[in-house]
């Protein structure tokens, strides 16, 4: 028995520990570049990080709020109420109405992004010029668009447009497409007599102050799928080792809590650049960054180029992920919810115990009914456990005899010992075997249990 729990305690520490170090994708080396295309690449990038560095302020003083709150587009909808800055054209506040914050009756909603402070949580998207320089006038932080309409809702659309007064005039198009989903279309038209050379970009930027809490069994921070392979990044490393860019790669990125994920996914079939950041203010805040930048383009006079791409903020839900992975071919998508390395038996698990929730309308009932048929399934296994554990048990006495008469002689002992295995046709291994089967089961429906918002 000792023995036995010693080797549950063992297997569960090894879970833990392949969870932490072992489990996780390590991300996809960057792919080489010519000089001439790396150096581009690296003047977007530092035009990215001016723009980004001068429009976030964790700092803004009230009256910058006010001035913002006041020039907006309400965004409306049965899941979120929020806002679309004119000022920066940024999505710069959301609350997820179906949720609370506490149990409390009182509770207020949970509001995923905020404008400003140290707690600054907005998206924003642009152009920025290909060859790094700044000839070209570019809507940034301080741009005040116009907009079509003052509500975005499902049906909806909003369109905001912004004229440089030198021959570009840029339009982004904001569509709620679905739960937490929208879809930004950005274009330029290009009405002046020279080429212009821009590339597209969005940024996610989140704010922390203090240190960020991290999980062993729970990943929280940066997340993204980089080339079909699902990266996770911790907050910490990004502190500690510097930012982390994907070069020429597909698919989305984004900084997912526990319940909530804000997710860039660019336009579907080109390439972009990707990168998380971080760093620590000098009053102490711990800021982050996930942002992708696409390919440039160039736009002759007189005519127009677009750039497409996805948005998602909210709750977690998985059959909604699952959706929109189908729908609009999203890889790896519902790995956002952390179901871990046993990722082939923690989706099964919870897809089981939605269904059963759908006929019982009860969670607290179909936890059990699912435990109750997991156990079921697991009896054939447990059984023949408890039967190993009862012959080893019956042989006791006759182990104890061997063990007073060859005590003394280590090696005869053993060889005796297990001369009565054979003899009465048992294996010790037997009554441990079918433990190791279903210990992963019932870590992976802890897991379900843990990290699913419909559990929270």
């Amino acid at each position: 028995t000792k023995r036995l729990i010693v080797t549950l305690v063992i297997i569960g520490m090894m879970l833990v520990a392949w969870q932490a170090f072992f489990a996780k994708p390590q991300p996809t080396a960057a792919q080489l570049q010519t000089q001439e295309e790396a150096q581009r690449q690296q003047q977007m990038e530092k035009a990215l990080e001016e723009n980004y560095t001068e429009t976030v302020k964790a700092d803004r003083v009230a009256a910058e709020q006010q001035a913002r709150s006041q020039a907006k587009v309400v965004i409306e909808s049965p899941e979120i109420e929020g806002a679309l800055a004119l000022q920066g054209g940024r999505i710069n506040y959301l609350k997820l109405k179906q949720y609370e914050e506490t149990l409390e009756e009182e509770s207020p909603s949970v509001v995923l992004l905020q404008p400003s402070g140290v707690e600054a949580y907005f998206i924003e998207f642009g152009w920025l010029p290909a060859n790094g320089a700044n000839s070209v006038k570019l809507p940034d932080s301080n741009t005040v668009w116009q907009a079509d309409s003052d509500v975005l809702a499902a049906g909806k659309p909003v369109t905001l447009w912004w004229d440089n007064g030198e021959g570009l005039r840029f339009e982004s198009k904001v569509t709620l497409e679905g739960a937490y989903l929208f879809k930004v279309q950005q274009r330029v038209t290009n009405t002046s007599a020279q080429n212009v050379e821009l590339a597209p970009y969005g940024f996610i930027n989140r704010t922390f102050e203090g240190s960020v809490s991290e999980l062993l069994i729970l990943h929280e921070g940066p997340i993204g799928v980089v080339d079909e392979a699902l990266t996770e990044i911790s907050y910490e490393s990004l502190i500690e080792d510097g930012a982390e860019r994907f070069e020429n790669t597909s698919g989305w990125v984004g900084i997912t809590d526990k319940y909530w994920l804000t997710a860039l996914i660019p336009h579907e079939g080109e390439t972009f650049t990707g990168n998380f950041k971080g760093y620590t203010t000098k009053q102490g805040y711990h800021r982050y960054q996930a942002d992708f930048l696409g390919k440039a383009r160039t736009v002759v006079p007189n005519t127009s180029d677009a750039y497409e791409s996805l948005v998602f903020a909210g709750a977690k839900r998985l059959e909604l992920l699952d959706k929109y992975s189908e729908k609009y071919n999203i890889p790896l998508f519902d790995r956002a919810v952390d179901l871990g390395f046993l990722y082939f038996l923690t989706k099964p698990i919870f897809k089981a115990l939605t269904f059963l929730y759908g006929i019982v309308g009860d969670f607290g009932l179909a936890i059990i009914l699912l435990t109750i048929g997991i156990k079921l399934l697991m009896y054939p296994l447990a059984n023949k456990s408890y039967v190993s554990m009862n012959e080893m048990k019956r042989l006791q006495p006759k182990l104890k005899s061997l063990k007073e008469r060859y005590g003394d002689d280590k090696m005869r002992f053993q060889q005796e010992m297990m001369a009565l295995y054979k003899k009465e046709k048992i294996n010790p291994a037997a009554g441990c075997l079918p433990l190791f089967i279903q210990i992963p089961v019932f870590f992976a429906l802890y897991k379900v249990l843990f990290v699913t918002i419909e559990m929270r």
